[in-house]
């Protein structure tokens, strides 16, 4: 008798990508195993666990073989996926943005309790780098006395920022510039200037930078990773000095910053005579402080 030929079920599929992926290092192992999948056969996550026993179609399995092959080369699930979540709202990601990550998720947290905490008042805030728009969108989102404007160096991940705005219906309350830092325009400062920056620059020293994952090393725009001056402080110095002239009296600065770089970088503020430290914040889950809060000194 004819031998039977294989019959790749989902349930099939799943068990054979996952334990590829943990071969190969690949991020997610099974989750990202499933969220490919159900990119490939145009459902969620959730209807695969019902259909086990199901076949997807050639095209689909074809489909699903070219996402593979391109997480086994370590591209970033995001990228593939073309989304991902970010404070329980959904991004568009392309390869020229950062892909949103939980720990910058704290930075989000505490701009949102500061606001918060003078709800009868309109914060106006600059994003510095903005990438997919993650933070300044979330902010508008959760704080609704707030308008924004985020800044980039770049016109294409502007354009993604500006697809993110549009996805969450921010109606006019968020604006874009291509601009360096706080290199802005006149126009785009409000009169008295904005009472709130928050940022999450280039941190990484190149000696880091060539140790990172391959997903994120190899695949990630490294502009957004490492500042030019290789030591993952150049950004923070610029901050210093640079960003009095845009802030109101009193006003606040954020800045998420790497695991290790909490001392170096409040000594770069303190030592300009101009900022006052106010804190550091974490999220409950992270064992790091990951942003650094500042106040203008009057």
């Amino acid at each position: 008798m004819p031998e039977k030929p294989e019959v790749w079920t989902v349930g099939r599929l799943l068990q054979w990508t996952a334990r590829w992926f943990g071969e190969r290092g690949v991020e997610g192992g099974r989750l990202a195993a499933e969220l490919l999948l159900a990119r490939a056969m145009n459902c969620r996550k959730i209807e695969l666990y019902t259909r086990y026993e199901a076949e997807p179609t050639a095209e689909q399995r074809a489909a699903f073989r070219e996402l593979v092959r391109q997480a086994g080369d370590h591209a970033p699930i995001a990228y593939l996926l073309g989304s991902r979540e970010f404070f329980s709202l959904d991004f568009i990601v392309t390869p020229a943005v950062l892909v949103p990550r939980p720990e910058t998720e704290a930075l989000v947290q505490r701009a949102i309790e500061i606001c918060r905490q003078k709800p009868d008042r309109t914060w106006r805030i600059l994003d510095m780098g903005t990438g997919s728009g993650c933070i300044a969108i979330a902010i508008a989102k959760y704080a609704s006395n707030t308008t924004l404007v985020a800044t980039d160096v770049s016109a294409d991940v502007l354009a993604v920022a500006a697809l993110n705005s549009e996805r969450h219906a921010l109606n006019g309350r968020l604006q874009f510039i291509q601009a360096d830092c706080t290199a802005l325009p006149g126009d785009a400062v409000p009169a008295g200037g904005f009472d709130l920056v928050v940022t999450n620059p280039p941190y990484i020293a190149d000696a880091v930078w060539a140790k990172l994952p391959p997903n994120i090393r190899d695949h990630e725009p490294k502009v957004a990773l490492t500042p030019p001056s290789g030591d993952g402080l150049e950004m923070y110095r610029r901050l210093a000095a640079e960003a009095p002239a845009v802030l109101a009296p009193a006003g606040r600065l954020l800045a998420e910053i790497g695991h290790d770089q909490h001392d170096a970088v409040v000594q770069l503020f303190t030592s300009t005579g101009r900022w006052e430290y106010a804190g550091s914040h974490r999220d409950p889950t992270d064992p790091y402080d990951r942003v650094v809060e500042f106040v203008l000194r009057t």
